[in-house]
């Protein structure tokens, strides 16, 4: 069977009034290139298999199909009509506010299903009856198993970042839970990458499924600029903190949690006014920091991989690695924080010498050609890439204020000597002791 023509227009598709109202009303009046492609088969009901980049407008691609085909039915307790799975706590809530509107115009009753919040209060939400679930697969999996969530009646299932899946290791739990939803039931995978997992969940799992992709495999985007800075390893948090000080937002990645917590203290020890954002936190936590990072009252987001995925911030033009992400996947979702939904960004790395070789192969990978230029923190050149500028109190050298000496040395001191760099100081000291004594 062969695919739909893409949609010209959201009216085209034969939406509802209602729902194309809210639409007009909300400033969606052209359907991006993912939803217009897809649409018209979603809401035929077949299964669609959807390559795009992060930051396509994937969520109203498979939502409002996804919407319009369960309005006007009714949920019975704990059984949903429709389940969208997704990776991450972030993605569900992005996700959940994106649909909500229209939910509301066609009267379907929603709800977040994830961890680190309260499953007593998501237990009573499934009992009271919702039509659509929208569910990380580990909590999923729990209220599955605790009979709170049946799944007996889902018809339509949406499988969202189904690489991030993946690789997270939630394969064996998607695999499970698609398990337990009725076979003939229509089937909606989106997915950056098909790789060799996804391909296994859409060889077991998918029927007939219409094929639309609407960018490269590696999903960099002409409106997207990326950079390499090659620096000194002993600059390299100088650098990253007058990119910090620059005026705007800045999504900064960094490694691991502990390295996140301690540039954020220097940061705000410097003027910056920074959060960070990783698994550690709670989801509360993490729900608050995003909404500050949204609203303009902290202009530095300072995240492990977590934000990589799921968090949508309209208007960032700037991510920044201050940590080599580990490979072109991870790379490809970092960056799609920036250059979202058709606007510009910028992606800068920073790259010591001993990572040049690893960086390069990355970028390879991933099918980008960097813009590579050496700098220094008070350069001309790195203001002129990012923005950067003095921090309010970086020059301070005392107190809480002292400069930040890099990950693993307490904040004002030294970083402690090896054996070899100890031996070196000490013979130095001897040679000039004994020039001293001998010029006497």
């Amino acid at each position: 069977m062969n695919a739909k023509p893409p949609a010209a227009s959201f009216g085209a598709l034969g939406l509802p009034s209602g729902l194309v109202e809210t639409l007009t009303g909300l400033g969606v009046t052209e359907p991006f290139p993912i939803q217009a492609a897809t649409l018209p088969d979603a809401l035929a009901g077949r299964d669609v298999l959807g390559r795009a980049r992060t930051g396509s407008g994937k969520t109203l691609a498979f939502g409002l199909a996804l919407l319009v085909r369960i309005s006007g039915l009714r949920a019975e307790s704990k059984r949903p009509l429709a389940l969208v799975l997704v990776p991450t706590r972030e993605l569900a809530q992005q996700v959940s506010d994106a649909m909500e509107p229209y939910a509301q115009t066609l009267g379907v009753r929603l709800a977040t299903v994830v961890g680190g919040l309260s499953i007593n209060r998501q237990q009573a939400l499934l009992r009271t009856g919702v039509e659509v679930v929208v569910a990380t697969p580990g909590r999923l999996t729990d209220l599955v198993s605790r009979r709170d969530c049946l799944l007996n009646h889902v018809r339509i299932t949406v499988l969202d970042e189904a690489d991030q899946m993946c690789d997270l290791g939630f394969l064996p739990q998607v695999s499970e839970i698609l398990g337990q939803i009725p076979a003939d039931g229509q089937r909606l995978l989106f997915s950056a990458t098909l790789d060799r997992d996804v391909d296994q969940l859409v060889k077991d799992h998918l029927h007939d499924p219409v094929h639309a992709s609407v960018d490269r495999a590696s999903g960099s985007v002409t409106t997207m600029e990326h950079h390499v800075l090659n620096i000194h390893a002993a600059d390299k948090y100088a650098t990253a903190t007058e990119i910090a000080a620059r005026d705007g937002r800045v999504l900064m990645f960094l490694d691991t949690k502990a390295a996140v917590d301690q540039f954020t203290r220097h940061l705000r020890a410097s003027g910056v006014r920074a959060s960070a954002l990783h698994s550690g936190k709670s989801q509360p936590q993490r729900t608050h920091t995003l909404g500050q990072f949204k609203d303009g009252e902290i202009t530095v987001l300072v995240a492990t991989n977590v934000a990589a995925r799921g968090i949508h911030i309209d208007a960032l033009d700037l991510v920044v690695n201050v940590d080599p992400p580990a490979d072109a996947k991870d790379y490809l979702h970092r960056s799609g924080r920036t250059a979202r939904a058709g606007e510009s960004g910028r992606v800068v790395t920073l790259v010591t010498p001993n990572q040049r070789r690893d960086v390069n192969r990355m970028m390879s990978d991933a099918g980008i050609r960097p813009i590579v230029t050496q700098v220094r923190s008070g350069e001309e050149k790195l203001t002129a890439i990012t923005g950067a500028k003095r921090p309010p109190t970086g020059t301070k050298t005392s107190g809480g204020n002292a400069p930040f000496r890099g990950i693993g040395t307490r904040p004002g001191r030294a970083g402690k000597e090896t054996r070899k760099t100890a031996e070196a100081r000490k013979a130095a000291e001897a040679r000039a002791a004994a020039r001293v004594r001998k010029s006497r």
